[in-house]
């Protein structure tokens, strides 16, 4: 399958290749973890999850790795407030960002590392830059010098000019230049640790550059991403110093989502200026809300309206009801549904392997859906075509990570849905009653 993907480097549509035959490494800029996940975070955590599962239908080996930053100043701060140390604050945080992941229907990373996991591997990093001349420190603070990377602002198509033209006065005038970034920050303040340059803890760009050197010991992975605020200072940062230590970009693509707006007045009044996602997944649902975040494409603005949500939460249930009745009707006829075929999945994966166009592929999804619906309708249902039907859904509805599920009938099951038509047929309809209230309760019908 020929797969293109937009990299952000080129500003270009290419083709994917990968570095190792078969194999994907890629690394996604995960939280600082001191609040609760807005619904903002939650797009990349949706649009890689689905990147992930795609490539590894299509049969790559996917390593997918996304960090947690558990060193911040609003870490300490937030710490402060609650009364509790770092580790405890990060801990509970980085466990309910887990749960809400999975609530959305994403599974969690192949690898999730934690700075604090890294601190040594950090320091020797810094320290090595420091030896290349393409850092300094000044009384105790680590600082990159920008000015020894020839195209920065490659990523994000900064002129490097107008920044220093449009650069305040800095406060901090031990930097040789006000483009220069922090490595190291000299404190005693909060989590600190022992380093060359005296007790301090890291800058936030060399996190990454030290997870993905360590995990991949090839220093250069397939693709790099994170939502498109990351573009400048962060990930122009990281490869600036991945340029300077590797001589390299760090990855071969750079995948940036866009934004989640909130379109509507009265949503915003219902849910808050800040929309955690577990109250936006409580309120709707894992699957209604990952709909909203699919229906448009990674690099478009996502709006959430109420019109928005109500139109997916009524698609969501339209695929609840058609894979339900499909489920009934193939079991019923003793149907093995292991034995269907996605036979009518291609137009879906077309639509993913163009820049993972998930608005596209939904599409497809709902024209499958409209030919199950009238398969199911005709009196002469042929059951070979609904089960394959049946398995391109379950296949989509996993590329797509909705959790769309339905009820593995037993025998038991069975026989109250054989007295359920037996009884409608001569219209006792008490009768028919109770064992349609039996289905619904076994989650049948």
């Amino acid at each position: 399958m020929d797969i293109k993907i937009y990299n952000s480097l080129t500003n270009k549509v290419e083709p994917f290749e990968t570095l190792k035959p078969n194999e994907v490494s890629m690394y996604v800029c995960g939280p600082t973890v001191y609040n609760y996940p807005h619904i903002g975070n939650m797009r990349p955590v949706v649009v890689f999850d689905v990147l992930r599962r795609f490539l590894s239908y299509v049969g790559y080996k996917v390593t997918y790795v996304s960090n947690f930053t558990d060193v911040d100043d609003k870490i300490i701060k937030e710490a402060k407030k609650e009364n509790k140390t770092e580790k405890e604050l990060t801990e509970f945080y980085i466990a309910e960002f887990k749960k809400t992941t999975e609530a959305i229907g994403s599974m969690i990373p192949n690898i999730t590392p934690k700075v604090t996991e890294y601190i040594e591997k950090i320091i020797s990093y810094v320290d090595n830059l420091i030896k290349l001349g393409a850092a300094y420190e000044v009384d105790g603070d680590v600082y990159f010098r920008v000015n020894k990377i020839k195209d920065y602002g490659a990523l994000s198509k900064i002129n490097v000019e107008d920044l220093i033209v449009g650069a305040r006065i800095e406060e901090n005038s031990q930097k040789e230049s006000p483009l220069d970034f922090a490595l190291w920050k000299k404190t005693n303040e909060g989590i600190n640790w022992p380093s060359p340059w005296g007790n301090g803890r890291p800058g936030w760009h060399t996190e990454c550059c030290v997870m993905i050197d360590t995990i991949f010991p090839s220093h250069y992975i397939d693709i790099h991403g994170g939502g498109y605020d990351l573009k400048f200072p962060h990930h122009e940062n990281e490869i600036a110093q991945s340029e300077a230590t590797h001589g390299n970009k760090i990855a071969k693509y750079w995948m940036h989502n866009a934004f989640i707006n909130f379109g509507n007045e009265k949503m915003s009044k219902s849910l808050g200026n800040v929309v955690y996602a577990k109250d936006m997944i409580e309120k709707f649902g894992g699957p209604v809300t990952r709909l909203v975040i699919l229906s448009a494409h990674y690099r478009q603005p996502v709006n959430f309206t109420d019109e928005t949500v109500q139109a997916s939460l009524q698609e969501v249930n339209k695929m609840k009801m058609a894979y339900k009745q499909m489920a009934l009707k193939l079991q019923t006829s003793d149907v093995d549904l292991e034995s269907g075929k996605p036979t009518y999945i291609n137009g879906f994966l077309e639509a993913l392997s163009d820049d993972l166009n998930t608005a596209n592929a939904l599409s497809e999804l709902y024209n499958l859906l409209k030919l199950a619906n009238q398969e199911l309708r005709t009196r002469d249902c042929d059951l070979n075509k609904l089960n394959d039907y049946f398995k391109t859904l379950t296949d989509m509805f996993y590329v797509l990570g909705l959790d769309i599920r339905y009820v593995k009938m037993d025998e038991n099951a069975k026989n109250i849905y054989q007295k359920y038509i037996e009884s409608k047929n001569i219209k006792d309809f008490e009768a028919s009653d109770k064992y349609r209230q039996e289905l619904m309760n076994l989650g049948i019908m």
